[in-house]
Parts: structure tokens; sequence; C-alpha cells
């Protein structure tokens, strides 16, 4: 994978040759990058990448895909019924297949090659750093989720093993739900996140693209052949109020991120050019929305009002086939856990070597000392929030609203600072309107950021 030299403010910092981590820990496992050297040809250079255009859709189709899914029948209650969440969707996807095309516009105009070298290069060392401290609480975030959604499979699957009912107390202390993650993820996660090099990338991608569709089918057959003792609750056909709609937007954002993915994919393919761009990530966003909104309106026409923010516990136990969904979506989680820490490891390793003036280079000595301090933190961190945060919709509603900021509000101020410093005297009539655009890209992603916030901390205060 190449060697990128990310996080540098040119005029400030001396770019770093290193990238090691922090240049991997944002692309994509499948993606193979070549390097571009100053001065090299232009971007429609066969040499600049070895992706094909089909290679680039199923990556990014990947990075889109995931554990969110599982959230998607609760956003559809949340929502107010089947019309509202396909609505919502159809009109968000516009707004993120936009975000990913300006990205790309951007990647190819800065000549970076990274999300966060985009934003540094465009606009500037105060906006670049609050993109690296987002994708660090962002992968943070998810990492909690994960365990989370650990726990809420493993319940289930103990409840079948140890021939216990759902929700039946006086359970043995090796069953409890606190137990069985810490188990897990000692055994499991740690041992995989201290690694400096993460080899095993590929078969997490292929796990969690194999289990994200085996649950997505498995939902569809019990909505269309249901288990005699599933009863849907109440099946909402309007949305509460209008506020009840953008509440499930956080859930949507969160599944559908690919963003932070997408400029090395764009750099990786065999001719990145903006055209090409905009019907993969067109083709790949419609492959999704297809998957989400199967889960999505199964799911919640299956169990009504009544379906869990995680889907698969509103099953049964006992149902063999829901229990192999279960089992993927574990190894997924397993694996992709990793994957994320060493994304904000890799973040949080960059900041602190630039606030501390050290070049990668002369710090060699240290890494290893540092590497298993950060990981150990960051592990039990995320551990002990999700034994005590065992609720996976409100982890998702407030990772969910930072993945509004990578969606919206960056690609947003992106678009606005690449307009703006046109400094032709006469400029077009596409210069305001895309400035205009960007504009209301910012605007919409402040707001579904801000309402989560207000959302997270007024609601708990509250309760």
């Amino acid at each position: 994978m190449a060697q990128v030299s990310i996080n540098s403010d040119y005029s400030e910092w001396a770019s770093s040759t290193d990238a090691g981590e922090r240049a991997r820990l944002l692309q994509s496992p499948c993606v193979d990058v070549v390097p571009k050297s100053e001065g090299e040809a232009s971007p429609g250079d066969p040499d600049s990448g070895t992706t094909s255009t089909l290679g680039a859709v199923f990556i990014v189709v990947n990075a889109c895909l995931g554990a969110g899914l599982l959230n998607f029948p609760a956003a559809f209650s949340t929502a107010g019924g089947v019309a509202a969440g396909i609505a919502l969707q159809m009109g968000m996807l516009v707004f993120i297949i936009s975000g990913l095309v300006i990205l790309a516009y951007c990647s190819q105009a800065s000549n970076e090659r990274t999300y966060q070298e985009v934003v540094w290069a465009v606009c500037g060392k105060l906006t670049g750093v609050l993109c690296e401290v987002a994708i660090a609480v962002y992968t943070f975030g998810t990492c909690i989720a994960f365990l989370i959604i650990i726990g809420d499979q493993q319940d289930k699957i103990i409840a079948v093993m140890s021939k216990e009912p759902d929700g039946a107390s006086g359970s043995p202390w090796y069953t409890d739900r606190k137990f069985t993650i810490s188990l897990t993820a000692f055994l499991f996660i740690l041992p995989l996140s201290i690694p400096k090099e993460i080899g095993f990338q590929k078969y997490a991608s292929f796990l969690s693209v194999v289990g994200t569709w085996y649950v997505t089918a498995i939902i569809i057959i019990k909505y269309i052949w249901p288990d005699k003792e599933m009863r849907p609750g109440d099946i909402l056909t309007r949305p509460a109020s209008w506020m009840a709609v953008f509440n499930a937007m956080p859930t949507i954002c969160f599944g559908f991120q690919c963003h932070v993915s997408s400029v090395p994919v764009f750099n990786s393919m065999r001719q990145p050019e903006i055209k090409t761009w905009g019907g993969v990530v067109t083709a790949a966003m419609v492959i999704a929305l297809a998957v989400y909104m199967g889960t999505g309106i199964c799911g919640f026409l299956t169990f009504g009002a009544a379906v869990d923010p995680d889907v698969l516990r509103s099953y049964p136990s006992e149902d063999v086939a829901v229990a192999v969904a279960r089992a993927f979506i574990i190894l997924s989680v397993l694996t992709s856990y990793p994957i994320l820490h060493f994304c904000g490891r890799a973040v949080v390793e960059g900041l602190w070597l630039r606030y501390k003036g050290m070049p990668v280079e002369e710090d060699v000595g240290r890494e290893r000392r540092r590497r298993v301090l950060q990981t150990l933190v960051w592990f039990l961190l995320t551990l002990l929030l999700a034994l005590f945060i065992p609720d996976i919709g409100k982890v998702i509603s407030v990772i969910g609203g930072l993945a509004a900021c990578f969606i919206f509000i960056f690609p947003g101020l992106c678009l606005i600072q690449a307009k703006l410093s046109e400094m032709e005297e006469v400029k077009p009539a596409s210069w305001w309107a895309l400035v205009s655009y960007g504009v209301l890209l910012v605007t919409l992603g402040a707001f579904i950021f801000g309402q989560t916030t207000a959302n997270a901390i007024f609601v708990d205060l509250l309760a």
C-alpha cells in the first residue's frame, strides 16, 4: 500500500515521507494506490491506479455497507413509516452522492490522496485539525457501537445455548452481558488491535459484505414468511411531527458514510476522472440504498413500532437462520473493530507528533511504547462505555451526527473554498450556484449535527 504523507500543512510543517499507519488508515482495505510524485502525469494517466471502474463500485459499496444496517428498521419507525423513510433516504441520497463527487474534484485539484489531506489543502490548518479530531471521535464512537453489537448478538446466542427464555432472571454469572463482552474483547479484539500493521483487512471486508447481505436476506425472508410467534406492533403510516423525520437522519448518515475512504478509492482508479467517478458512486449508492431500504422496510413492517434499535434482537433466540446472521455480525465486528481503531489511533498519533513537534523519523524508538499505550487506553475506554451504554440507538445517533460532518459539512466547506479561490475576473454563472450549494451542504450538515448533539445532551439530562 502506498506510503503517502498526510496531515501536512505545508506552510507550517514540513511534509513527512512516513505515512506509515496514518496513510493506510483511511484507505479501503482493497485499494492498491500508486503514489503520485510531484509533477506526475495527469489524473487520466493509466498508471495512476490499478482499480477498475467495477472494482471501485464494489469497494465503495463495501465501505458503505456494514453493521449500521441493523438500526435502519428503527429509523423507519422513528421517521414515521415506510413512505417517510423512503422519501428521507431518497432525498438525502442526492446530497450524499454530490458530496462524494465534490471530494473527488477537490482531491484532483489539490493533488491530495486522503480525506483529511484534501481538507487540509483546501480549507487550511484549523479546518484540517477539526476534521482529524472528528475522524478520531467518529472511529472511537463506532468502536463503542461495535462492542454493543457484540453484546446484543451474544445475549441471544447464549440464551439458546443455555436453554433459557429471553429476559430470564437469575442467570449464571458467566452468561452476564458485561462478562461476555469483556471476555470476547480481551480474547479477540485487543490482540488484533495492538499490531502496527493490519494484514487481515481483506478478510474483514469479505466477512462484512457476506454478513450484511445475509442479514438483509434473512430480514426480507422473515417478513415474507414470518414465524407464528412474531406479531408486529403498531405500523405507523405518518410521522408524529416533522422533527421526527429529522431524528432518523443520523442513522441514515451513519449507514451511508463512506466519504472518508472515498478519496483514496478515487485516486486508486485507472482513470480517476470526475465523470467516471460520478457513475461509480451513483451505482454504489443505489446498491447500498437497495440493501438498506430492503432491511428497513421489511424489518419495520415485521415488528412495527416495537422494533428494537438492533433489529436482530427483535427475533426469537431459537431461530437458527437468525442465529447464523448473529454469528456473521459478530465475526464482522470482531475484525472491523481493529480497523476502526487503527484509523483513530493513526489520527491521534499524527496530532500528537505535530503537537510535540517531532518528525516521525526521529521518534521511531518510542513508537511501540506509545502505540501499546494508546491501544490500551482506547480499548479500555470503549469497553467501559459499551458496558454501561446498552442502547446502540443512542450511540449511533451521536456518531451519525458526526457522519453528517463528513457527508455534508467538510465537502461543503471544500466546495466553497475551492470556488472562492478562483480568481478569474469574470466568473461563470455556475460559480454562484456551486458556492450556494456548498453553503446548503454546510447548513444541512450543521443542522443534523446540532440537532443530534442537543438530543444527546438534553434528552439524557431530562431523563
